[in-house]
């Protein structure tokens, strides 16, 4: 927050390829043109020269030794869902926008090194995020977020804003984020996300419920694939949904699984 002198929010829960992400209920605090005047948003860290580089830079590193996309589209896509979720459970707009913000920035990390990533990241977009005007307070919250964010390097949720980002994060499955152009030599990443032909977050507050619905087409990847490579993602979801005190839900080809 720009307030610098008001005492910092308890930080819960209180009340396609871009997604069509669905919601029941949304509680009106201050509205989005209200919390860009309380400071920098996330338009200004997609203008900052640094970002365009280091993300663009990043997904060629990791599309050099065999990842999917992890550019500009995750990076949107992931910053759209991160807002979604905290803003559905209605957070006030100036967290929904570090949310967004820490989930752009999540994967920037990568410009260094694939390895422990999540901690690069939060180190090397501490300079980015002062320069361009963050409050301390937002600053470490967005490192925290990122840092934590990545199952295998003993990311947990640690704020409601890191929470956003693993749930936006994990749920992006999608067969766009596949770069090898020959489906022969599909290793089992490239197989499960391009078996993935829809991905969809929907967020109940009422029922205080996060769902994954994906589509697998099964022809292209067994179901058991898909849990083979993504059920700790699975899992590090559902402990942020409870820390957003709600459950998580994942359904594939309309049948709920988690």
């Amino acid at each position: 927050m720009r307030e610098s002198a008001a005492a910092p929010r308890p930080d819960d829960t209180v009340a396609p390829d871009e997604l069509t992400k669905t919601h029941r209920t949304e509680t009106k605090t201050r509205t989005t043109a209200e919390a860009k005047r309380e400071g920098p948003t996330l338009d200004t860290i997609k203008a900052d020269p640094r970002v365009k580089t280091y993300i663009r830079s990043a997904n060629q590193q990791t599309g050099a030794i065999g990842y999917t996309e992890h550019g500009e589209r995750h990076a949107n896509t992931s910053a759209d869902g991160a807002r979604f979720i905290l803003k559905s459970l209605g957070h006030d707009a100036r967290r929904c926008e570090v949310a967004a913000v820490a989930a752009y920035l999540h994967d920037i990390g990568n410009v260094i090194t694939r390895e422990s990533h999540g901690q690069t990241g939060a180190l090397l977009s501490q300079a980015i995020l002062v320069d361009t005007g963050f409050e301390l307070e937002e600053v470490a919250t967005i490192m925290g977020a990122i840092a934590n964010h990545e199952e295998s390097e003993g990311g947990l949720p640690v704020s409601a804003v890191s929470a956003a980002v693993i749930i936006a994060d994990k749920s992006d499955v999608h067969r766009s984020r596949v770069r090898n152009p020959k489906t022969t030599s599909f290793d089992i990443h490239d197989r499960v996300n391009f078996a993935a032909t829809s991905s969809e977050v929907k967020v109940s507050r009422k029922e205080k419920l996060i769902t994954l619905e994906l589509t697998i087409d099964t022809e292209v990847a067994p179901l058991m694939e898909y849990f083979e490579i993504f059920l700790s993602r699975m899992m590090l979801s559902r402990r942020a949904a409870e820390f957003l005190h709600c459950s998580f839900a994942l359904v594939i080809n309309g049948t709920r699984l988690l």
